[in-house]
């Protein structure tokens, strides 16, 4: 099965890659028909609603630190505790259900936001840590995709003993070997480096957490993927920077969140409620907490 951050991020790819031969943004698109769904318990909650029961639920990815995964059994994260300031300022509780990705993006949006999964069927009212990107998001008719509250770019992580002078820059991988997560836009992207160069010294491990135990260890020289993923697992001895990536169509991208298309009111406020925490300085405070680097994006 691909993997949920190839599954997300080829998805960017496709569509940035076709907004360039377009004329226009999704010039030649067909609008979908419109989807039936088997009951309103399928479709979600207005905001109104949301407010009346005291609660708001939450999809976020599992085993996804540093954004969300299982800790003494609570739901922890950074974008769990974006989840939080979201139904504070709605006045509610916040509710998380920690959710297995599917093959793509797409797979997950209808899943659980606009139709609801073939087991279980309940839909979220959002979804967190959605990747955005203005082509894509005017094909998937069902949802809104706003709240925009993160700069996500692809780093390299490295030994400071193998690299004393200079960071590693992908090039540097046809002699030095990198980990990536298996399936994952950095093992794409080096895997398909002009001429295969480098494919003999990728080593790919099962998730970035293990990629990063893997340098630790100094079974690699350098690993590669998203700059918090990296920035989360870093120890003693290692370091992170984010060169260019040449040939590299989707180097960075914007995380944000989803809701259903029928549901407005509910998108604008959480809009609202990540944009006034993008402007107190609480979203950056977060990041801070884990350790991380906050790259806010253009605030409107």
């Amino acid at each position: 099965m691909i993997s949920r951050r190839t599954g997300l991020l080829l998805s960017l790819m496709a569509s940035c890659a076709f907004s360039q031969a377009a004329n226009a943004r999704c010039e030649d698109y067909v609008p979908q028909a419109k989807p039936q769904n088997a009951s309103r318990d399928r479709v979600g909650q207005d905001l109104d609603t949301i407010q009346e029961r005291g609660f708001i639920t939450f999809a976020a990815y599992e085993d996804f630190p540093p954004w969300s995964f299982e800790e003494g059994g609570k739901a922890r994260g950074v974008d769990i505790e974006i989840g939080r300031i979201i139904a504070q300022d709605l006045g509610v509780e916040a509710r998380f259900n920690l959710v297995a990705p599917g093959e793509d993006l797409q797979t997950d949006l209808r899943n659980w936001i606009w139709k609801g999964h073939i087991v279980g069927g309940r839909v979220a009212n959002v979804m967190l840590h959605v990747p955005y990107d203005s082509n894509f998001a005017c094909r998937v008719e069902q949802v809104v995709f706003n709240g925009q509250y993160h700069v996500e770019e692809i780093a390299i992580a490295y030994r400071e003993d193998a690299y004393p002078e200079d960071p590693p820059v992908p090039a540097y991988f046809r002699f030095d070997t990198v980990a990536v997560e298996n399936d994952s836009i950095a093992d794409f992207y080096l895997s398909s480096f002009p001429g295969g160069q480098l494919g003999h010294n990728v080593r790919r491990f099962p998730s970035m957490t293990d990629a990063m135990q893997a340098l630790a260890e100094a079974e690699t020289m350098a690993a590669m993927g998203p700059l918090a993923q990296l920035e989360a697992d870093l120890q003693d001895g290692l370091a992170v920077h984010t060169p260019p990536l040449p040939g590299f169509a989707v180097g960075s991208w914007t995380a944000g969140v989803a809701v259903h298309f029928a549901y407005r009111p509910l998108a604008y406020a959480v809009d609202d409620a990540i944009y006034a925490a993008i402007q107190d300085g609480r979203i950056e405070a977060i990041f801070a907490d884990y350790g991380l680097t906050y790259r806010p994006p253009e605030l409107r």
